[in-house]
């Protein structure tokens, strides 16, 4: 879906000043253009914390973005798990993702042929406590390396889970060349194990 015709608003360009938000959250750029991070500002004191880890109207004044989100997923990883790289060829999800407990190399690599950036990669470290969000979008490949003793990952995603539609990239091509933070051999799913070269699997147009 393009959600630019959804918000009126061209992802990338400068929102309006009557939509922006309070600066309840701050947008950091990727060296993907499409892929963002998100900061959450966070009230804190004595007794703890709270943020705001969503809301539609924040999200899209400060993105231009206005998804609708249809699935949650939680998983838990041990240190040193590595999953993905992952995504659907058909039923493209985009996704907005959150580490709860522990800290994860989170990572997402542009799947679009048409792409100028096709085949790049942009990671960064997502953690319970720098509450760093990342959004994924569609045509995005993407996965995350566990660097705590375990990781709690949030997704919410704007498709259902098709597993005949769920493709992987090898997580070490070294066509894409990713620098994972790894000391040793990542812990893999079976499924990642045999992922495809990015140069033998199906992508976007």
């Amino acid at each position: 879906m393009d959600f630019s015709r959804v918000s009126g608003i061209q992802p990338g360009l400068p929102v309006p000043h009557t939509l922006r938000a309070p600066a309840l959250m701050q947008v950091v750029e990727t060296a993907l253009r499409e892929v963002l991070v998100l900061e959450a500002r966070v009230f804190e004191d004595a007794r703890g914390f709270f943020f705001e880890s969503y809301n539609q109207r924040v999200f899209q004044a400060q993105t231009g973005l206005n998804p609708r989100f249809v699935q949650n997923n939680h998983s838990r990883s041990k240190k040193d798990v590595l999953r993905g790289l992952h995504y659907q060829i058909a039923q493209p999800q985009a996704k907005l993702v959150r580490v709860v407990a522990g800290a994860v190399f989170d990572v997402a690599v542009d799947l679009r042929k048409s792409s100028p950036t096709f085949g790049k990669w942009t990671g960064t470290t997502l953690s319970a406590e720098n509450k760093r969000m990342a959004w994924i979008p569609e045509g995005f490949g993407h996965g995350f390396l566990v660097l705590s003793d375990f990781a709690d990952f949030l997704y919410q995603a704007t498709d259902y889970y098709a597993p005949d539609h769920e493709r992987c990239v090898m997580w070490n091509d070294p066509e894409i060349g990713i620098q994972w933070p790894l000391k040793g051999a990542p812990v893999l799913a079976p499924k990642d194990r045999v992922g495809l070269p990015l140069r033998q699997a199906e992508t976007f147009p």
